[in-house]
């Protein structure tokens, strides 16, 4: 038994991180520290003179671990490791915890492409990101397609050529130069490749001239059809620099970030700052306590961010001194390859800047609290309305909602989502594998979900009593107010089976839709209730409907896809069941796998280099 008195006694005075555990052995939180002698014990020591948050953790470890290293920066790198894999309930983290995506340049192969993506994959490719609006992407990605007439096809060009396929529609309107067609010189499209990465890096006057030079070349050599491509370009390009707002006579490259909180959230602003220009900006949010100082936020977002970030500028400006400032100088000057330096500029153009940030944090703040209380606004109406409707003694604060999915009874599924005050409850999402129903049969699989839902829930209210687990430990301890079935009066008689059953009164109704699929109404107390098209109320049972379906369908599918994973694993030599379920832990998807390297693969538990060698070679024949 893990003993954490004597652990402290033993721990070494040298740099490290340490890993703080519960009793599920789950990772809580993770810190570097200079000493992890001095650190971890300070923790145990004088609680009431730590934050809230520090003394909730520090209630919650069961036991800890530490790992040491040579130095403060090696701490730093395996602490972002850690935390960006683990993601522990006590960091400062960012809200979003997808993967953000980039725009990725295919420079390792003979005829580049440029897209999206949001796998960062070690194959030589060119990275421009992460970015946190898709809709921006998009956008840039049309006008690099608009300007510099690449491929966007998957086509293996040489084949192409080999085969005498025709090109497609976008070498005919002249949005794609055709390297399929064989009559592209290879030089002339990694020009374009290198002029849409100068694009990507805000270099405008770099481009702008080599464009010029090109266009004046064509016009003395008489090519004019090119030199009025060329032509176009640059006023398209002048067009859309114009636009970019100049903040600044520096011409170095500026991230400036900024924070403004609230009691539970903190808003993270950064402009992006290119040769004095505004390239882009981009905004986080972090879940914070009101005692979190401004420069330990700053600190965890710089670790978390640029440890994703492929372009790292000279210099960083923020609003106050970060923690650990030192050591994160030196991370980022050893991943850009040259000096980077944080500054807190306390008068001149620099405070400026800063200060626009903050400015721009605050607006947004005022913005999220608006749409907060017009959002509360409108739920209270039509939470009245629909108390209203179904003659409902008290309001339906939480709604929980149910579906079946399957496909001819083959991998049935049922799924539980949950909306608490009119906004889904993600945390509170559960799903279910039938079990006790052969065959497509939706009454009884519905009947088998909310037995089990709520004699679970049952069980663990009397555990809490008993208080042999806490309110949070429970799962299901929490009842709604209001049960929502997709479907009509089958489903909703046999979910009311299952609460008779159990002795539980909570009103049920079903969510019934036209021939056209689409939400029409209620099924309550035998009776449909028909809601006025187009009202709130509708709208938001349409919400609970469709959100349901598709948490249901999604886990469905992922059944399905894991089926289809484990028969393309089961051919590689060495590969059994064991072996099979780490990969699928570790890489969660089978591209990720396709895409790992050896080195890669040996990362997940069970596979060996021999293994990671027969798995490599299977996809990479």
């Amino acid at each position: 038994m893990f003993n954490i008195k004597e652990q402290l006694a033993i721990l070494p005075d040298k740099p490290g991180v340490y890993i703080m555990k519960d009793k599920d052995d789950k990772i809580i939180y993770v810190g570097k520290a200079i000493s992890l002698k001095n650190r971890v014990r300070q923790y145990f020591q004088s609680l009431k003179n730590q934050m809230p948050k520090v003394r909730a953790m520090v209630s919650n470890i069961n036991s800890f671990e530490y790992i040491v290293t040579d130095t403060e920066l090696e701490a730093l790198i395996l602490e972002c490791n850690l935390i960006k894999k683990n993601r522990p309930k006590y960091n400062i983290l960012l809200r979003d915890d997808k993967t953000y995506p980039y725009i990725k340049v295919t420079i390792n192969e003979e005829y580049p492409r440029v897209f999206m993506t949001r796998q960062f994959v070690k194959d030589k490719s060119k990275y421009f990101g992460p970015y946190t609006n898709v809709g921006a992407i998009k956008e840039t990605l049309e006008v690099i397609h608009k300007l510099f007439p690449i491929r966007t096809c998957k086509r293996d060009i040489n084949k192409s050529i080999d085969r005498g396929e025709r090109p497609c529609l976008y070498y005919h309107i002249k949005k794609c130069i055709g390297p399929c067609t064989g009559k592209v010189d290879k030089e002339k499209y990694n020009q374009l490749i290198d002029d849409i990465i100068l694009f990507l890096n805000g270099k405008q006057d770099e481009l702008i001239k080599k464009i010029e030079e090109k266009m004046f070349l064509a016009s003395k050599e008489m090519d004019f059809e090119n030199a009025a491509i060329y032509r176009d370009q640059l006023m398209a390009l002048n067009s859309i620099f114009e636009k970019q707002k100049v903040v600044t006579t520096d011409e170095i490259d500026q991230d400036v970030i900024a924070i403004k909180k609230d009691e539970e959230e903190s808003f993270i602003e950064v402009f992006f700052i290119r040769k004095g220009k505004l390239l882009q900006r981009e905004n986080f949010t972090a879940k914070t306590d009101e005692e979190e100082g401004i420069g330990d936020i700053l600190s965890s977002f710089l670790k978390q961010f640029y440890s994703e970030a492929i372009v790292i500028p000279k210099e960083i400006l923020v609003q106050e001194k970060v923690d650990d400032q030192d050591v994160i100088e030196e991370w980022l000057s050893k991943k850009k390859g040259s000096k980077v330096t944080i500054k807190v500029p306390q008068k001149g153009h620099k405070r400026s800047l800063v200060e626009m940030v903050e400015k721009n944090a605050e607006i947004r703040i005022k913005q999220i609290e608006e749409m907060k209380r017009k959002e509360k606004e409108n739920f209270d109406t039509i939470k009245r309305q629909l108390q209203h409707v179904l003659a409902l003694d008290f309001s339906p604060d939480r709604i929980e909602a149910f579906d079946i999915s399957n496909i001819q009874g083959v991998e049935s599924v049922g799924s539980m989502v949950v909306f608490e005050n009119g906004k889904p409850s993600k945390k509170n999402y559960r799903r279910f594998k039938i079990k006790t129903v052969t065959g497509p049969n939706d009454y009884a699989s519905m009947e088998e979900i909310i037995l089990r839902r709520f004699r679970r829930g049952l069980e663990e209210t009397q555990n809490i009593i008993n208080e042999t687990i806490t309110l949070n430990e429970g799962k299901f301890a929490l009842f709604p107010d209001l049960i929502m079935i997709d479907g009509g009066i089958g489903q909703v008689s046999s979910a009311q089976r299952s609460l008779n059953s159990l002795n539980l009164d909570i009103p049920i109704c079903g969510m019934v839709k036209d021939d056209k699929h689409r939400t029409r109404g209620l099924i309550y107390k035998g009776e449909e209730i028909f809601l006025e098209k187009g009202s709130p109320l509708l709208n938001f049972i349409t919400r609970i409907q469709d959100e349901a379906h598709r948490f249901a369908i999604t886990y469905h599918r992922s059944l399905r896809d894991d089926k289809s994973i484990y028969s393309i694993l089961e051919k590689i030599p060495g590969v059994g069941d064991k072996r099979r379920k780490a990969l699928l832990k570790h890489f969660k998807d089978i591209n990720k796998i396709k895409n790992a390297t050896i080195d890669e693969l040996m990362e997940a538990s069970e596979i060996n280099k021999s293994v990671a060698e027969s798995i490599y070679n299977h996809f990479n024949k």
